[in-house]
């Protein structure tokens, strides 16, 4: 029969979906669960609005990073394979899931678990449609999304349509054999990035390391990571040709108004600026002018930099470097600083067990190979020649990753409400 729309005023929100389909509190449909680890050995377990419930080690970069900062894990709350776990601060955003794993989660997010014949799957892909998220965040309590909070009993009082369960199966089979088609072309698409990306780095390391004229003599530069240089480039420790700016400021110092910058706005490698609002400044921040390069010295984070197009202030491990132009432009000492061997040796010589970072005096005594000034100026203008249509197919590929992820987002939105073809 062909769908109707409800006229209760609770429910209206949901919408039209299939007649014979019946609308509950989600009280009648989920229990809470709040049983508790006693060793904490369990596997934690993390919950994103991208990726649902997942394995927590799965996310480290790094076998060194650690699970959590939590000194112990006893008390953490048990979690059955099917449970829908929900972060209740970031509800109103989707970050929740029905975990595929039995193991442990924060205490402050809530479990809960199906009630009586009915798929868990089904519920999790409907709570996170956009209708249920908006629906989450007007349950929510909190001034601010920061402090936003989907308390259970304001979640248990929220309706939901609930088909047969043989009808969920059936939407939870179809939902997934189109995933797995989108995740495929998505794969394929990421793989493609990667590969235009490996060969835009290596377009940029060969000429930034041997020039564009690929006739000229070769001579050895007496570095082991460097290797052979063209004959007329000279080669200086790095601290020789730039100056350090160390001269911290304190937040309440800094001008609300003026341009800031964190490593969280820097595109690994390509250095372009990505806004995500204005970085909060916790203690200091570190001036810098227009024309000034910030190297990160941060192991996770350390193929970042940035050339400054404004003064302003930067937070975080930054090391921020003025050129002296008797030696590089801003845009040659970028590329010199982002080549592959340059990051590879600075990247050995990190230290720390948590958060490795460089030192300035291993960075600044390295000695770089450095063109004449006009050489340099050529160097850069092919590798912006070189690397543009590279960057083109890039875009391209993003684009039609995130239509596609569009896509996906809209074919779940129908699936869920009766609406499969």
């Amino acid at each position: 029969m062909i769908a109707t729309a409800i006229e209760n005023k609770n429910t209206a929100w949901l919408g039209e979906f299939p007649s014979h389909w019946e609308v509950l509190r989600i009280k009648n449909l989920f229990t809470e669960m709040d049983s508790r680890s006693e060793t904490g050995s369990e596997e934690l377990l993390s919950v994103s609005h991208y990726t649902g419930v997942t394995l927590k080690r799965e996310s480290l970069e790094s076998e060194d990073d650690h699970l959590t900062n939590a000194e112990s894990l006893v008390g953490y709350k048990l979690v059955q394979n099917g449970d829908l776990v929900i972060n209740i601060m970031l509800a109103w955003n989707g970050s929740l899931g029905i975990s595929p794993y039995n193991g442990i989660t924060s205490p402050a997010y809530c479990v809960y678990r199906i009630k009586g014949d009915n798929n868990p799957e089904y519920f999790g892909y409907l709570f996170t449609t956009n209708l249920f998220k908006a629906e989450f965040r007007r349950h929510s309590t909190g001034i601010i999304d920061s402090r936003l909070r989907l308390y259970s009993d304001k979640f248990f009082a929220i309706f939901s349509v609930v088909p047969p369960k043989d009808e969920q199966d059936e939407i939870v089979q179809y939902i997934k054999a189109q995933e797995d088609k989108i995740n495929l072309f998505i794969q394929k698409k990421l793989r493609f990035i990667e590969l235009l990306k490996e060969q835009r780095q290596s377009v940029i390391d060969l000429a930034i390391t041997r020039g564009t004229n690929r006739n000229t003599k070769l001579v050895d530069s007496g570095e082991k990571w460097i290797g052979k240089i063209p004959h007329s480039w000279q080669l200086r420790k790095l601290k020789f040709c730039v100056s350090l700016n160390s001269n911290e400021i304190q937040e309440n110092e800094i001008d609300e108004e003026v341009f800031k910058i964190a490593l969280e706005n820097i595109d690994n490698w390509t250095g372009k600026f990505i806004d995500t609002g204005n970085p909060q400044f916790e203690g200091k921040g570190v001036p810098f002018k227009a024309g000034d390069v910030l190297f990160n010295k941060l192991r996770p984070y350390l193929a970042k930099a940035f050339i400054a197009k404004s003064s302003g202030f930067c937070v975080g491990e930054l090391l921020v470097l003025t050129p002296n132009a008797e030696y590089f432009t801003s845009e040659f000492l970028f590329q010199r600083l982002m080549t592959s061997e340059f990051i590879d040796i600075v990247n050995s010589s990190t230290y720390g067990a948590k958060m490795p970072r460089a030192s300035w005096n291993f960075i600044g005594n390295l000695k770089i190979p450095i063109p004449p000034i006009e050489e340099q100026k050529q160097i850069v203008s092919h590798i912006k020649t070189e690397t543009a249509t590279i960057d083109k197919a890039i875009a391209k590929a993003e684009r039609e990753i995130e239509l596609m992820k569009e896509y996906k987002e809209a074919m779940i939105a129908e699936a869920v409400i009766g609406v499969t073809k």
